[in-house]
């Protein structure tokens, strides 16, 4: 990970989906970087990444024409020439990891090549089609997931590698490589690069002036105070 990629990182990890959202209007995008609210979390969390692209293509066949063992022989062949993972390798600390599957229903991602990636410091996925299974040991794994819903398929006959490291779509936005990703239970947002200090610096604000806020209303109420209402730092002015 490189200096501005930790520095970004640094600026956005304290904030949520809506401070972000919040911080676009400030910069002008009010119609801009939030992802389609069909896109969800497979469980309650959240994560910050860096865009780490790849684009999937459907499938054109012709379909094999074979069962059993020769099928196994047929699909070694398929995930070594067709449906291949050449962005694996290149996973970085701080990644969120953007795979558009051109809305196929597959799951292009399991808990096996899931946590491999986690491994290597993915911090999230983020897909605009199925794009998980396995979800049961992904959600035990811990390992952040965003997509329109859940498959049972693996990817032979479904999808062809196309590019990586390439703007792609993904539920009406535009993400590039190198831009921010934010994920939470209110969806994702992405922020481009070229705005995104200036993004934080009013999604900052919006933040410490919430928790301000909230902060009088759980000394009202007698509740014990969480790090949802704790200012452990000054106004953030950029």
């Amino acid at each position: 990970m490189n200096s501005e990629d930790k520095e970004l990182l640094k600026l956005f990890e304290p904030l949520r989906v809506a401070d972000v959202r919040d911080g676009m209007d400030w910069m002008g995008y009010h119609h801009y970087g939030t992802l389609d609210y069909k896109i969800r979390p497979l469980y309650r969390t959240r994560a910050v990444g860096i865009a780490k692209t790849a684009r999937y293509l459907p499938y054109e066949g012709p379909d094999p024409k074979v069962i059993g063992d020769e099928y196994t022989q047929w699909s070694n062949w398929y995930y070594g020439n067709v449906c291949i993972y050449p962005w694996f390798d290149e996973i970085e600390e701080g990644n969120f990891v953007v795979l558009d599957v051109s809305g196929v229903d597959v799951g292009l991602m399991g808990s096996e090549n899931a946590l491999g990636a986690k491994i290597k410091g993915a911090r999230g996925f983020l897909t605009n089609g199925g794009g998980i299974r396995d979800t049961d040991e992904v959600i035990q794994e811990e390992i952040p997931v965003w997509s329109y819903f859940v498959s049972q398929k693996m990817d032979q006959v479904r999808l062809q590698y196309d590019a990586k490291d390439v703007p792609v779509a993904i539920g009406g936005v535009t993400i590039r490589p190198g831009d921010i990703i934010v994920a939470d239970g209110d969806g994702v947002i992405a922020v481009p690069r070229k705005i995104a200090k200036d993004v934080a610096k009013y999604a900052h604000r919006e933040l410490f002036n919430d928790k301000n806020a909230r902060r009088e209303k759980y000394e009202k109420l007698g509740w014990e105070l969480d790090e949802s209402v704790v200012n452990n730092q000054e106004k953030f002015e950029g």
